[in-house]
């Protein structure tokens, strides 16, 4: 009995020691989303698009470094593979490894909005909407992992389709279309966190520009970059 519940006990321990956790989401001018972090047990941060494509990745630039940024990273020294001739001709050259992490792709056989996206970081499985969802969700990322997302769709005041409704359980509200034309599409609230901007009635150099809100806020176990 105590070796089943040991042999459980490093099971467990596997999986937890190469789960790829989502950390951050970043949007630039307030409303356009940018990338999903995901921290991998290394400490390694790999971003990647909404659309499944993987943008970057390194080691978290500490807050007590010079010229701190929100989500800039350091360099990764670490190993670093990638797919040769012998994969997909579509996924040839991309990243295979990087540190103790894998990356796989979705192949050319694969579903037309799935086709070159990434399907796993690690032991993360990354699924897309495909094209029988509605037309404003198809080829987004859909779930990683545990964590759900949510999109406005089509039907949506038209500042909002498209765009991050939920990642897990952190809600996004953005301004509509029926408020000021300097705000529209702008993030509102995330969670119980509120963003105000100034306005069109505002000084001209500050429209636009985030007036109250953190830049950086933790939701639900995520920390959401607001630049």
């Amino acid at each position: 009995m105590q070796r089943i519940f040991l042999l459980a006990h490093l099971f467990l321990l596997v999986v937890v020691a190469n789960s790829q956790d989502l950390s951050q989401v970043k949007y630039t001018n307030g409303s356009d989303l940018t990338y999903y972090s995901f921290t991998t047990d290394q400490k390694i941060v790999i971003r990647i698009t909404s659309d499944g494509k993987i943008l970057e990745w390194g080691n978290y630039w500490d807050k007590g470094y010079y010229n701190y940024t929100p989500g800039k990273l350091q360099q990764y020294m670490g190993r670093v593979e990638y797919y040769g001739a012998e994969a997909d001709s579509i996924n040839s050259g991309k990243v295979k490894s990087i540190g103790t992490s894998y990356i796989t792709y979705y192949s050319s056989f694969d579903a037309a909005t799935d086709k070159g996206k990434v399907k796993s970081i690690g032991r993360t499985n990354l699924n897309y909407y495909s094209i029988y969802e509605n037309e404003a969700l198809v080829g987004k990322l859909k779930s990683a992992g545990n964590t759900n997302f949510t999109y406005y769709n089509s039907y949506e005041n038209i500042a909002l389709k498209g765009k991050l409704k939920s990642a897990g359980t952190a809600q996004i509200a953005y301004y509509s279309s029926f408020d000021d034309k300097k705000i529209q599409g702008k993030i509102k609230s995330i969670g119980s966190t509120t963003y105000v901007w100034y306005n069109s009635n505002d000084r001209r150099e500050y429209q636009g520009a985030l007036k109250s809100g953190n830049v950086e806020q933790v939701v639900a176990g995520i920390n959401f970059i607001i630049m």
